[in-house]
């Protein structure tokens, strides 16, 4: 446009009423300008990585330390006196070798196994430990849920903060009870019933622990149960105890152990119960050939995690023993020291069955709950398969001896 023989700018009406409106919002809606900016700046800025999260078993327990109270962590993770058996556990593994075996077809694995009539996608279980509730507030609920996922057995503890009848109502996959007898034989029949009406398809009998172990990292850390927690299927089980043990004033018994337990005991509850017995705790060959001789049908190979005992073998060193001695009659299972994949390949080598798994799957509920469980478990699972291609045996039944390197 020309106006008196000059060019007149132009004016672009867009802009000046954008020019206007953003004027007229800066004074009307500060904070809603201060969003946009903020939202804009965290569009255009670099996203942090996300925290690093545990990729196998051994991890899992550095991450659950953090969110831990002293208390918690220095129960589960302790072993009794000087831990020299703790340790042990896991260095016997170790000093164990694996021999590879090349050019053989692995494209297809087989991990399935059958143990007291009941078939099993994988050899690894859940073993019980107690308090859940002391690592996550849904305790074993969150545990059982994970471990369905995970398409893990798991045995109850009798110890448990969860009801057997409120765990069975959220499982979708096997259960199994663990039993501590009681001196109360009424009780101990009732418990074993509750288990089995429950679904509960067998039952382990732990049978190493008469009296408490020296367990010193609790008492450094005074140990309780928090308020509110409770062992909820032995409930009302103390006052019944304490009227009927008289050797409860020394410091090495428990109202919730029987001290007078013996093979009879073992006899009384199959003669009644329905569930294949396990006893858990066995490590003398000796100890073995009886469970056969009185009717067991497995034994699993344990020292209680450390926690009773110390300076016992490790548990892998005492397999091989405890297998001779039952000779093929009943299976024999395995818990203590398992954190890796190479580890169950080792046990199934010198005669194990199956092997069960407890401080790693705690560590995995403290850590992520539901999920923590169920990813601790297939994670072993992943690295349980990969050492069997790796060892060229594609099925399980070839897992034996000859996958093991000489030692010199």
């Amino acid at each position: 446009m020309r106006r008196n023989g000059r060019i007149a700018p132009t004016v672009d009406r867009r802009a000046i009423i954008r020019s206007l409106a953003g004027i007229i919002a800066a004074k009307a809606f500060p904070s809603l300008l201060r969003a946009t900016a903020q939202q804009t700046e965290a569009a255009t800025k670099p996203r942090q990585p996300a925290a690093p999260a545990p990729i196998n078993l051994l991890e899992y327990e550095q991450f659950a330390r953090k969110r831990l109270s002293r208390m918690a962590y220095d129960y589960i993770a302790g072993g009794s006196a000087d831990e020299i058996t703790l340790r042990r556990n896991r260095k016997s593994f170790d000093r164990i070798l694996l021999k590879p075996r090349v050019l053989v077809d692995v494209s297809k694995l087989d991990t399935r196994v059958e143990l007291f009539g009941q078939r099993f996608d994988f050899p690894i279980l859940l073993a019980p430990t107690a308090y859940h509730k002391l690592v996550h507030p849904q305790g074993e609920r969150a545990t059982v849920r994970g471990a369905g996922s995970a398409g893990a057995t798991l045995v109850i503890s009798s110890f448990a903060t969860t009801a057997i009848e409120e765990m069975a109502r959220d499982a979708t996959g096997r259960l199994w009870f663990q039993l501590y007898v009681q001196a109360d034989r009424a009780f101990t029949r009732d418990l074993v019933q509750r288990a089995e009406a429950a679904g509960c398809q067998a039952l382990c009998i732990t049978v190493d622990t008469p009296v408490l172990g020296s367990r010193e990292r609790e008492v450094r850390s005074n140990f309780q149960l928090p308020p509110g927690m409770h062992r909820e299927n032995l409930k009302g089980l103390g006052t019944l105890a304490s009227r009927a043990c008289h050797y409860s004033e020394s410091a090495i018994y428990s109202i919730f152990l029987d001290p007078k337990l013996t093979w009879e005991g073992i006899d009384w509850i199959q003669s009644f119960t329905k569930l294949p017995v396990i006893l858990k705790g066995i490590l003398a060959p000796e100890d073995a050939r009886l469970a056969v001789e009185h009717g067991a049908a497995g034994v699993l190979v344990s020292n209680h995690g450390a926690r009773n005992l110390d300076t016992t073998p490790a548990t892998i060193e005492a397999l091989p023993a405890v297998v001779e001695a039952v000779e093929g009659k009943i299976p024999v299972l395995l818990d203590g020291g398992v954190r890796r994949g190479t580890d169950v390949v080792k046990a199934l080598a010198l005669g194990a069955k199956a092997v069960l798994i407890g401080r790693p799957y705690l560590w995995g509920l403290a850590v992520g709950g539901t999920a923590g469980v169920e990813r601790v478990v297939r994670l072993l699972r992943t690295e349980f398969e990969a050492a069997m291609a790796l060892c060229g045996t594609p099925r399980l039944a070839q897992i034996n001896r000859s996958v093991l390197w000489p030692q010199p």
